[in-house]
């Protein structure tokens, strides 16, 4: 009894772990755009590539996620995952050219992607009774080595180079890698076999949409919040704190939206509100960005540390059955990556047109609206088509 209560919680661990790896890679590129248009000669738009490549590399995982699972197992999935993205790190202290940067983008997003497909299903298969609380620390994994990494990178950059600082997360995949296989050495390998279920696929089609747009929010401010206050003359260092404060926000709403969503079986009013505050704050960031920015971040933070978990809610009560959910939550996310990766793109393009990035949030702020308009069809008694 002792040793089955003892490896959930060695397993916990574990998992946070893993999720600490998953936005290294994205969330350092933001506080170094200058340094790294400078030593890498990158434009705008080919910079946007560092997060567009890795998001889209996720939506392709996402969506191949129930073959790859049947096919290789969760286990190998994760192992695999974890080398890729260890490889990818480590070889950008080898090469910087910009070439190199764009084929780790898509290797370390593969590597994330297919740890992001395969985790929740391992959780699912092996402790189904603490499925929530171990979802919610990979979760929050995540989102803690996304702030750890955006407030170290120029300290960072500034103590060992670009080069060594881009490589270190390498380090602690290398790490992580280590204590996976040796925590697994021992286990059976278990896979997943594929179903098949009947979707709508108007639903599915504004469920995948309204995913992609929420999570746009997520990639476009991960990659150019820190690049556009730098060019509103802060340093390098704050603007990098800046989205660590905003990553921190996004896990505390994420976390009050877990405790309190039982009370909202409508969720249209939950998903009106932090769609207000997230248009909230992308507006401060086109008419107020210097005299609010604390503000701005908070806002912006709230809206899409909830939003992102209101996604997923509002697609697992579309579905009518366990395998359908499964089905649907990888279809959503595989198409919500996909256009989610665009979102850092066209910001790069308005930068290297000679634009404002202030265009690339009112172009957001419009999305959100839209999301609005869609949130209104999520009526809790409403799930097919």
């Amino acid at each position: 009894m002792k040793k089955e209560v003892l490896f959930p919680i060695l397993f916990a661990a574990i998992a946070f772990l893993v999720g600490l790896n998953l936005r290294p890679m994205l969330a350092i590129i933001g506080p170094l755009f200058p340094v790294l248009q400078q030593q890498a000669g990158l434009s705008a738009m080919v910079f946007s590539l560092l997060t567009t490549l890795p998001v889209a590399m996720m939506g392709l995982a996402a969506l191949s996620g129930p073959w790859l699972i049947a096919r290789f197992g969760a286990v190998t999935g994760i192992s695999a995952g974890l080398i890729c993205l260890t490889l990818a790190c480590l070889w950008r202290g080898v090469s910087l050219t910009a070439a190199q940067l764009m084929l780790t983008a898509l290797a370390g997003g593969a590597g994330i992607g297919v740890i992001q497909a395969m985790m929740p299903a391992l959780i699912r298969q092996r402790f189904a009774h603490a499925a929530a609380t171990l979802m919610a620390l990979f979760s929050t994994g995540i989102m803690a080595g996304a702030a750890l990494t955006a407030a170290s990178a120029e300290p960072l950059f500034s103590w060992l180079g670009l080069q060594p600082a881009l490589a270190l997360s390498g380090g602690l995949a290398l790490m992580t890698l280590l204590i996976w296989l040796f925590s697994v050495r021992r286990t059976p390998q278990m896979s997943v076999a594929s179903e098949t279920a009947m979707l709508p696929a108007p639903r599915s089609l504004l469920l995948t949409l309204f995913f992609g747009i929420g999570t746009g929010a997520y990639t476009l401010v991960l990659a150019w919040l820190p690049p556009f206050y730098i060019q509103l003359g802060w340093s390098a260092r704050h603007s990098g704190y800046l989205l660590a404060a905003l990553t921190l926000t996004e896990v505390v709403a994420g976390f009050i939206v877990s405790a309190t969503l039982h009370r909202f079986p409508d969720r249209r009013p939950l998903l009106s509100g932090v769609l207000a505050l997230l248009l909230t704050g992308l507006l401060s960031l086109v008419f107020y960005p210097n005299a609010m920015p604390l503000i701005s971040v908070v806002l912006l933070g709230t809206g899409i540390g909830a939003l992102f978990p209101l996604s997923l809610i509002v697609t697992l009560d579309s579905a009518r059955s366990a395998p359908e959910a499964s089905i649907l939550l990888s279809r959503v996310q595989g198409g919500g990556y996909l256009i989610a990766a665009l979102m850092p793109l066209v910001a790069g393009w308005v930068r290297d047109s000679g634009a404002s990035l202030t265009q690339a949030w009112l172009m957001m702020s419009a999305g959100v609206v839209a999301l609005m308009m869609m949130a209104r069809c999520f009526r809790p008694d409403k799930r097919g088509a």
